[in-house]
């Protein structure tokens, strides 16, 4: 019977859950680990504002544990289908706080039938870091950020290894109740609240600017909400401080919660936005903080990729591109040397422009080995299918921005260029994505007959918008058929505005 389970298990896969019971919303994720693939499978979340529920003394009213334990009646159902040794439950702030905490729990564990464990503000830093880790893999130093109901954690870290972290007790529900009582939306509130956490934050930023990080993450929640917005309205970017300087008068200018409108803010988010928006102000005065990605995982996730002993491949972003490449039956080998002919002929664009910014090889890599993804579908527009597919797939290891930067280099990546195609992004941003979308199509030319061996050595001279390719001597006449597909790609490319000279 048990040669049975484990033969099950490696044909079938397993199934684990994680069960987050937060100060703002409780939230549970279910996933399906299958030779080492991890597919999320569902996800349920309830807003309880467990943390609304603290008075003055700290004690938990009977109202807001009540809402607790019928949310957890819900997920109790999908755990029993889960072997225990598989399902890992914590709680956080409002628990940590709560002077009747030991209620809540032992009525919490007697619904879900299983141990519940209140983890310290610095046990929820790490497991967040991990979850940010394992999801949106990053280069060098990052700066995590996670703003909560009732506490907010900040993490430095490297890699898989958190080096610094902090959870300060300010909160987006915590906050709501202190300096925005009765949903009024008013400048002074926003003072009153900004201050309270510059306070806060003051107690530990040094510490944090010391080091030097090239990423800024933001895990859930808030950056969440204003990322959709931000999206709503037509703007791919990072999260930076002058948008968070507009968001704030705009709320303002409504004034009140009731009245609170905001193209792309969700109904569920607009008690808890302002309060969570004085907090990400404050963190990006105080830490110095330019632009801010959202990150792919967080409490959760920590949680899940802690259970696993068998995800042993380090590198999140090829793993996820591996299995990309396998799920749509892309080439491996023609989509590598795509890749390795536009990141040869990246390094000679960065080293005469200044438009390379740090995830330049990450994105136009990805976007290589993914530029036949389309295929799947048909042939005539698979640059659409492309773009369509990357538009509803997730990319585990690749933040929000550079998936949606992947999937614009694939969607233009042969026939007509559309010149309008990166104006919404940062004007940073433009330069370097034209540059990398001229790199991806000149690479798929250079590989068109699939042969390493018909691929040649070709120097790159950038001026301005006028690029220069030279081939060795006599090989454009020895190979008809790219040369020609290079003619057309320059006839393209010109009238897109730019210029390409092959020679």
């Amino acid at each position: 019977m048990q040669a049975e389970l484990q033969h099950d298990a490696q044909t079938y896969g397993e199934y684990y859950a994680a069960v987050d019971l937060g100060s703002n919303s409780f939230h549970m994720v279910i996933v399906h680990v299958v030779n080492g693939s991890v597919q999320i499978i569902g996800k349920i979340k309830q807003k309880v504002r467990l943390a609304a529920g603290l008075d003055d003394d700290l004690a938990l009213d009977d109202v807001s544990m009540e809402r607790g334990w019928q949310c957890l009646q819900v997920f109790s159902e999908r755990l029993q289908d889960i072997p225990p040794s598989n399902i890992k439950i914590v709680a956080t702030a409002t628990l940590r706080l709560a002077t009747n905490a030991h209620l809540f729990v032992r009525k919490a564990e007697e619904i879900l039938n299983h141990k519940l464990e209140v983890i310290s503000g610095e046990e929820e830093a790490r497991q967040i870091y991990l979850g940010v880790a394992y999801t949106s893999a990053n280069q060098g130093n990052s700066l995590v950020i996670d703003i909560g109901g009732a506490s907010t954690e900040i993490i430095i870290g490297n890699d898989m290894q958190p080096i610094h972290l902090k959870s300060l007790d300010m909160g987006c529900v915590t906050f709501m109740e202190r300096y925005f009582t009765d949903g009024a939306i008013t400048k002074n509130n926003f003072e009153n609240a900004k201050k309270a956490a510059h306070a806060l934050i003051a107690q530990v930023s040094d510490t944090f600017l010391c080091f030097d990080w090239e990423n800024c993450l933001g895990a859930s929640g808030t950056p969440q909400a204003i990322t959709e917005i931000l999206v709503a309205q037509g703007i791919s970017d990072a999260i930076r401080l002058d948008y968070l300087y507009h968001l704030e008068q705009q709320c303002i200018e409504c004034g009140d919660i009731k009245t609170l409108s905001i193209e792309g803010l969700e109904e569920n988010r607009k008690a808890i936005f302002p309060s969570g928006l004085a907090i990400l102000i404050s963190l990006f005065e105080a830490l110095h903080i330019k632009h801010m990605n959202i990150s792919g995982g967080a409490l959760r996730e920590g949680l899940i990729y802690g259970m696993l002993d068998n995800v042993t491949e380090n590198d999140r972003r090829q793993q996820t591109l591996n299995q990309v490449k396998h799920r749509y039956h892309i080439d491996k080998n023609h989509a590598n040397s795509v890749r390795h002919v536009a990141l040869t002929l990246c390094h000679q664009l960065c080293a005469q422009q200044n438009i390379c910014h740090l995830d330049t090889e990450t994105i136009l890599g990805a976007a290589a080995q993914l530029h036949e993804i389309g295929l799947h579908i048909e042939y005539k527009r698979h640059h659409e299918h492309g773009e369509y597919i990357l538009s509803h797939i997730d990319l585990p290891g690749y933040t929000r921005l550079q998936r949606a930067a992947i999937r614009d280099l694939v969607s233009q990546h042969r026939l007509t260029v559309d010149i309008d195609a990166f104006e919404k992004y940062h004007i940073d941003y433009r330069p370097m994505l034209k540059g990398l979308l001229r790199i991806l199509r000149i690479a798929v030319v250079l590989c068109l007959r699939r042969q390493n061996k018909h691929i040649p050595d070709v120097n790159l001279l950038c001026e301005e918008d006028k690029w220069t390719l030279t081939f060795p001597e006599g090989w454009l006449k020895a190979h008809p058929l790219i040369n020609a597909e290079l003619a057309n790609e320059c006839w393209l490319q010109h009238k897109a505005g730019f210029e390409l000279v092959c020679k």
